[in-house]
């Protein structure tokens, strides 16, 4: 099975300090499978682990990522229009485009599993391709 990884995975992930880190790297280091991560998700959590740890563990994290197993997964123009689909559908919740391009992603992929902290969001989406996402952790 793939997993994609979304912003506030990776960025508690990076934070020893974040109530949530302990239970991202365990799952971190315990998951056995391809990771995905769109390109989307990368300016977001950069600019997010700039701000909140500053500019060298922003470096020391594309340092880290450069060597780990996962791929790089670019976001196309269908993905684009899924995109705008997924907004318009689910407006009222204020779901963000990062989240809605990690769905039509995992909608193109057949992706079911993601690895993020953001339940509402990812829980809310009733996706086309299964009944329902697996969120880890």
């Amino acid at each position: 099975m793939t997993a994609l990884l979304d912003t506030s995975f990776l960025l508690a992930l990076n934070n020893d300090n974040d109530r949530n880190h302990a239970r991202v790297l365990n799952v971190a280091q315990t998951i056995n499978e391809p990771l995905v991560l769109p390109t989307v998700v990368l300016p977001e959590v950069c600019y997010l682990i700039a701000s909140r740890l500053g500019h060298r563990a922003m470096g020391r994290f594309l340092m880290e990522l450069s060597t780990w197993d996962s791929r790089l997964e670019p976001m196309t123009l269908a993905d684009l229009h899924r995109v705008n689909k997924i907004l318009d559908r689910y407006a009222d919740s204020q779901l963000d485009f990062v989240d809605a391009t990690i769905i039509a992603i995992a909608e193109r992929k057949n992706i079911t599993r993601i690895l993020t902290l953001d339940r509402r969001d990812f829980t809310i989406i009733r996706p086309q391709h299964c009944a329902y996402f697996e969120i880890l952790p």
